[in-house]
């Protein structure tokens, strides 16, 4: 049996133009073990609606956002995506990962390094994650939005290398 252990799934963390009451990013939900295709559209049926309902996203204004992670773009995935009308935004291969999801990563990490003592097992420790997660502030998305045209022009001044995002 492999040990337990916690991942973070979330319904691709924030979603840009949402409208939900001090609220800027969708459902967490704890991986168990090593996430494959099936996890990955198991987690999308627990809670991507939820989230689409939470941020107030319409049906006409739902563009999900992966990498081309394998998981992501397997056939079950995609599968998935068609039989919900789900559109997927286009994510090129080899693309710099300028995703200002990795940003919000970074906060929440910083946040969970601010407790006094550390959690005293993956209970706890799930339980300051999801209150961590719950409040980031909108204002902290906002930026992050707001970063996108500079994101894309430091990559295309890098012509697709390394830029500092």
């Amino acid at each position: 049996m492999r040990p337990r252990s916690i991942g973070l799934g979330q319904m691709e963390g924030f979603i840009p133009g949402s409208r939900g009451e001090n609220s800027c990013v969708g459902k967490l939900i704890e991986v168990q073990g090593i996430m494959d295709a099936q996890q990955y559209c198991d987690i999308l049926d627990d809670g991507l609606e939820e989230s689409f309902e939470k941020l107030e996203m319409e049906e006409g204004e739902r563009i999900f956002q992966q990498d081309n992670d394998p998981k992501h773009t397997s056939k079950k995935a995609t599968q998935w995506f068609e039989d919900n009308g789900i559109q997927v935004l286009a994510w090129p291969a080899q693309s710099p990962d300028i995703n200002p999801i990795e940003h919000l990563w970074v906060h929440l990490k910083k946040a969970l390094h601010k407790y006094p003592t550390p959690p005293k097992g993956v209970h706890e420790l799930w339980e300051r994650v999801v209150e961590e997660w719950n409040g980031i502030p909108a204002e902290t998305c906002q930026r992050l939005i707001e970063s996108m045209p500079r994101r894309i022009k430091a990559v295309i001044r890098a012509k697709g290398g390394h830029t500092d995002y």
